[in-house]
């Protein structure tokens, strides 16, 4: 690999249902208790009434009152991880150059909530009580864009729409920036918000929630014989990318580096993955060579692993296929339920920590692994040294994206 393709993240952000801040995040994470899900009274007249929020997140306080009027809840989780990571990059926006600087999040819904909202007022009120910041607060690009706002980042900004695969999509992007010489630093990951009863009526139709709603914690269990669907959930990882070279200049803290990525589409299905796992595959093999690693380099993965039957079945034999000496498998959608288009920046986040402390974090709640499913999935921590990692995205309209992680 050359100089401008190896990258260090220097600074994480994460706000999820397992916790406002890296550390308790972390902590929650590696115990792999059981899935931070609750009955969810917004959503009690819907068939599958429970969600993963974030709890204890108060806007007025982590921002402002008026910034957070001024912004939905997407943009509002986004913009307090993106100040926790720049603060662990140990980077002052106010000195820095901000044509040098960009940020690219992923985003798959926008500010539904918002626009939900201001739609009932427009059919129950009147056009002019629809307030001026609807279009502000609901376009999806508007999480980078506060994000930019927020921090002077004048540079490139870009949201990425790729369904589930949207936060990794966001980093494979930013790391290209990067390569290229666009940028000296990117704020990337992703971000959402959109558990609301129309949504997850739609997703319920689908038959892709999980109907343990008399055991919310016990519901998302990737991998497990038991597995009936996702749980739901809302949240932000941000990651801060230097090229390697330039942090170690500055005398950063190297987290771990992102040394390869790869990207497809199955071509195969709106919202089925490939029976194969074609698409996977070649995004796997991508990611490898662009690391210039090989299968049996591969000491653990970070799966996508929503907890639905056909998902994690596909997954699971397309890494056995490839990865035949067996490297440790976990999903920790287990905890955090499914972030949707945040998924892959969290697990991208969850996965940097993995390696630089040398430890995979245990599938939550797989207690009956699924016969049909020959991997090494640990239910408890599991310590040693990590060499390289994969963590895994894919998403509705066939998109995958695997992030290569190796040490600092």
């Amino acid at each position: 690999m050359t100089p401008a393709t190896d990258t260090a993240v220097t600074g994480l952000g994460l706000v999820t249902p397992a916790g406002i801040g890296v550390d308790r995040n972390w902590a929650v994470v590696r115990a792999a208790g059981g899935t931070e899900a609750a009955f969810d009274a917004e959503l009690a007249d819907t068939p599958t009434p429970m969600s993963c929020r974030v709890t204890g997140f108060d806007a007025d306080r982590l921002l402002d009152p008026r910034t957070a009027r001024q912004m939905d809840r997407a943009a509002q989780l986004a913009l307090v991880a993106a100040r926790e990571a720049l603060a662990d990059a140990g980077l002052d926006s106010s000195g820095w150059d901000g044509s040098r600087v960009g940020v690219v999040l992923g985003n798959a819904g926008g500010g539904l909530p918002v626009y939900e909202d201001r739609h009932r007022v427009l059919l129950e009120e009147k056009p002019r009580r629809v307030s001026p910041l609807l279009l502000p607060m609901f376009l999806s690009n508007m999480v980078a864009g506060r994000v930019a706002l927020d921090c002077g980042a004048t540079g490139p900004n870009l949201v990425t729409a790729t369904a589930c695969a949207s936060g990794a999509t966001a980093v494979t992007v930013a790391r290209d920036l990067l390569a290229l010489g666009r940028c000296d630093i990117v704020l990337t990951g992703g971000s959402e918000a959109m558990i609301t009863p129309l949504v997850m009526s739609g997703f319920s139709s689908m038959g892709a929630l999980s109907r343990r709603t008399d055991d919310p914690r016990g519901a998302s269990r990737p991998f497990d014989r038991g597995r009936d669907g996702f749980v739901a959930a809302e949240g932000a990882g941000i990651l801060v990318l230097e090229r390697t070279a330039d942090a170690r200049a500055r005398g950063a803290r190297v987290r771990a580096r992102i040394v390869g990525h790869g990207t497809s589409d199955d071509a195969h299905h709106v919202t089925a993955p490939h029976p194969t796992g074609r698409g996977l595959e070649q995004a796997t093999l991508a990611a490898l060579t662009d690391a210039g690693a090989v299968p049996s380099d591969v000491d653990y993965v970070n799966a996508h692993g929503t907890s639905t039957p056909q998902n994690d079945l596909v997954e699971a034999r397309t890494l056995r296929r490839l990865l035949p000496h067996s490297p440790r498998v976990g999903s920790t959608k287990g905890v955090t339920g499914h972030l949707l288009g945040a998924a892959g920046a969290v697990e991208a986040a969850y996965t940097v920590l993995a390696v630089q402390n040398g430890l995979v974090p245990p599938t939550a709640n797989l207690e009956h692994p699924d016969p049909g499913i020959d991997l090494d999935l640990p239910t408890r921590p599991v310590t040693g040294h990590i060499g390289l990692a994969l963590s895994n995205s894919m998403g509705f309209g066939g998109q995958n994206a695997v992030l290569a992680l190796a040490p600092a």
